[in-house]
């Protein structure tokens, strides 16, 4: 498996942890990653208010290089938004011959034309549709037995285009949770918005949705999600939230959990840049029992030889 890959600005930023153990993880899982080359800023939340043009060109840039130099394999944003704002060339540019036609007249100018022959795609529907979760449960390594995890998505990666899950109740985190034999905290808010780029503006409709999540999660051993803005919120701000009765809770990306599962070390996943992670989360994690190695890894001597070449070599930073 190959894919076009799309860091976009907040894994080469605030949430190089989630850059760092995606490509740890799916190397494990053999997933080849290729960066777009030249790639930039899909235009996030700050493009659409100053212009319409821009909000579609920005994005459409990167795919039209997918598709012009990468010969159009699939791009994949593990970030909830710069998937989103990729996602919405396809579904509001291609179709629409005036903005398609304006569009390209912007790219024209870099030399590029997208034709729409890319397909965007979230890590979580690579996991789910793509690797499978066999292949995931395959690869575990430490398995997380009696850890309770809450799976949060946030607003962007279902709405308004609900390609691989329903947006009302998603359930393709669970499927990945349970093959690293992690516990699904039950719980009402896995989807609800957390604020989002309010917490900036207008803190206190923010906040007050953080604490209701945090709350929520009470019970659980950590909350996960796929989502920059969403980890940061959650995260940066359970000190305020805690004054609104909210409990701390440690907040992780997937892919750190999958790949201490896997069998990566701390670093690998780059643990240490979490605010949250507590030594108590740290000690649940190392003690669980090791795993059998499943055969497709080519026998134990391989599979920890693999560990340790990404434990090691930090060459992903």
């Amino acid at each position: 498996m190959r894919y076009a890959y799309y860091p976009g600005c907040s894994l080469t930023e605030s949430a190089v942890e989630f850059d760092i153990s995606t490509r740890a993880v799916m190397e494990v899982l053999d997933v080849e990653l290729v960066e777009i080359p030249d790639w930039t800023c899909c235009g996030a939340s700050a493009a659409e208010p100053v212009s319409e043009l821009m909000n579609y060109a920005l994005p459409a840039r990167n795919l039209a290089i997918a598709e012009k130099e990468m010969g159009g394999i699939d791009v994949l944003a593990p970030c909830s938004a710069c998937y989103l704002n990729l996602l919405k060339v396809n579904k509001e540019v291609i179709g629409n011959r005036s903005l398609h036609r304006k569009v390209n007249e912007v790219l024209a100018a870099s030399g590029l034309t997208y034709a729409g022959g890319v397909a965007v795609r979230h890590i979580l529907d690579v996991l789910i549709n793509d690797v499978g979760k066999k292949k995931i449960g395959q690869r575990v390594f430490n398995g997380l037995q009696g850890m309770k995890v809450a799976p949060y998505y946030g607003c962007q990666i279902l709405r308004p285009y609900p390609v691989f899950d329903d947006p009302r109740n998603p359930t393709s985190m669970n499927g990945i949770l349970d093959k690293l034999g992690a516990e699904i905290h039950e719980w009402d808010h896995g989807n609800k918005c957390c604020g989002a780029s309010l917490m900036m503006g207008h803190r206190e409709v923010a906040l007050p949705a953080v604490a209701e999540i945090l709350a929520d999660a009470e019970g659980a051993d950590a909350i996960v999600t796929v989502c920059p803005l969403c980890q940061m919120n959650l995260e940066a701000y359970q000190s305020q939230a805690q004054k609104m009765g909210a409990k701390p809770v440690p907040v992780l990306y997937l892919t750190q959990l999958m790949g201490l599962a896997f069998g990566l070390e701390d670093r690998a996943v780059q643990l240490g840049k979490n605010l949250t992670v507590t030594t108590k989360v740290r000690k649940k994690i190392a003690d669980k029992a090791w795993t059998k190695l499943a055969k497709a890894l080519g026998g134990e001597k391989e599979s920890k030889a693999t560990r340790e070449n990404i434990n090691k070599g930090e060459s992903h930073v």
